[in-house]
């Protein structure tokens, strides 16, 4: 069967995929942050946890984040994302539940290494699905909507877990939230299928599309039969992006596992008012994800692209510390902080197919996310740490400081993640 050039192609892979990986992605991030409200909310006084310990607490999850990072991207390729991750959600989702019954700071650490390690290999295999789904011209945007699960899911989890907890406990918001992550299976499974030609809802205009578009990808793509992650680990653009990643992430998740903390003590809230205000910066996140993916795809300048959300995240964060003593000013500076804070996503993950064969891609990613996201350990414990021993102010300028290593080693890639690849 032809494409019949005359008739605009269906969407119906926007209509399954997308949201079905946003969802998934909503409910393990609410899993993996609702920590934060927990602490804020009177966790760390019932198990007897100082400011350091708790910010080793937040971020432990990352160090069991790393196992399943490049054996989770390689699965997905060479077998089933769809599978793999159908597991991993009853994984976490079980160990998520069983946060709510931990009696000591022992118990809770163990918990949260495991439940990083049954979240880890979620991410890379996600973007592997992505791939088999949306050829390039398409990859930026789709990555940015999927990436709008983070937003999606800190609007949600502020003001959920806030309102738990005032209602039952902190406890208790660790259980229903755990429940919820199991009942994914129930959408994920009958929504996705791995390729375009196994999926029975899909138009076959869209299916023939989709797979004429991901061969002239293919086509255009380099592939290397000597290429291995052995070989490619010596690749000093791999460890440039590993490090970009890292460095990002030591700002991201600094800021958002502590923002309720940070906004509690600046207003002096309660627990309800301080998740709906932690939810605000996420709304214009929504926002920044679409038109900088949206600029991205349109210009094709990706360095660039990833490089402006950096920026605009540290003049903000810088802005709402300098002007504290105003509150709701330094507050509203906070908010605006929420339109780059993940923005920088769908550019950036655009970037290693430009820069490594497609037959090493899932590992790449698998290895970008895995080292770089041991930023999300240093971020929370370093603030943490800073705040027991300084100030959390001088917790949160080391943040900006990373943020902006981050823009130093983006611009040390080659000039080929500036422009569209030659064919």
């Amino acid at each position: 069967m032809s494409t019949d050039s005359s008739k605009p192609i269906p969407k119906g892979r926007w209509m399954h995929i997308i949201p079905a990986t946003i969802l998934v992605y909503i409910v393990a991030y609410m899993d993996r942050t609702n920590i934060a409200i927990g602490i804020a909310g009177g966790m760390d006084k019932d198990l007897g946890m100082t400011a350091s310990f708790a910010g080793l607490v937040a971020g432990i999850f990352f160090i069991g984040y790393i196992f399943l990072q490049i054996p989770g991207g390689h699965i997905a390729e060479r077998y089933s994302a769809k599978k793999f991750i159908a597991w991993t959600i009853i994984a976490w989702g079980g160990f998520a539940l069983l946060t709510g019954f931990v009696q000591n700071p022992t118990q809770l650490l163990i918990i949260r290494f495991i439940l990083g390690v049954a979240e880890g290999g979620v991410y890379p295999a996600i973007l592997a699905l992505i791939g088999h789904w949306f050829p390039n011209e398409e990859r930026a945007r789709a990555i940015a909507f999927f990436q709008m699960n983070l937003a999606v899911a800190s609007i949600i989890t502020g003001p959920l877990s806030g309102w738990l907890i005032e209602l039952h406990g902190w406890r208790e918001m660790f259980i229903i939230e755990g429940v919820l992550s199991l009942a994914l299976l129930f959408v994920w499974m009958p929504l996705v299928s791995d390729h375009p030609h196994q999926a029975k809802w899909l138009d076959p205009r869209e299916r023939e599309w989709i797979e004429k578009k991901l061969e002239e990808d293919r086509m255009g793509a380099s592939i290397d039969d000597k290429a291995s992650i052995s070989t490619i680990i010596r690749s000093p653009n791999l460890w440039k992006l590993i490090g970009i990643y890292f460095f990002v992430q030591v700002g991201f998740y600094g800021f958002a596992l502590w923002m309720p903390n940070l906004i509690k003590n600046l207003t002096g809230s309660g627990m309800t008012m301080v998740g709906m205000l932690t939810a605000a910066p996420y709304v214009l996140c929504i926002f920044g994800q679409y038109y900088i993916a949206k600029w991205c795809d349109k210009t094709m300048n990706r360095r660039l692209y990833t490089a402006i959300p950096l920026v605009g995240f540290a003049i903000c964060l810088t802005l709402s510390l300098l002007l504290k003593e105003s509150i709701w000013l330094s507050y509203g500076v906070m908010v605006l902080c929420g339109f780059f804070l993940q923005a920088y996503a769908g550019p950036f993950w655009t970037l290693p197919p430009l820069l490594f064969p497609s037959n090493v891609l899932g590992g790449v990613r698998g290895t970008i996310n895995a080292l770089g996201n041991l930023g999300g350990f240093i971020g929370p414990y370093l603030v943490g740490l800073l705040t027991m021993t300084v100030s959390q102010t001088a917790g949160m300028f080391v943040l900006v400081a990373a943020l902006m290593i981050a823009v130093f080693l983006l611009f040390t890639l080659p000039a080929i993640t500036a422009r569209p690849p030659k064919k």
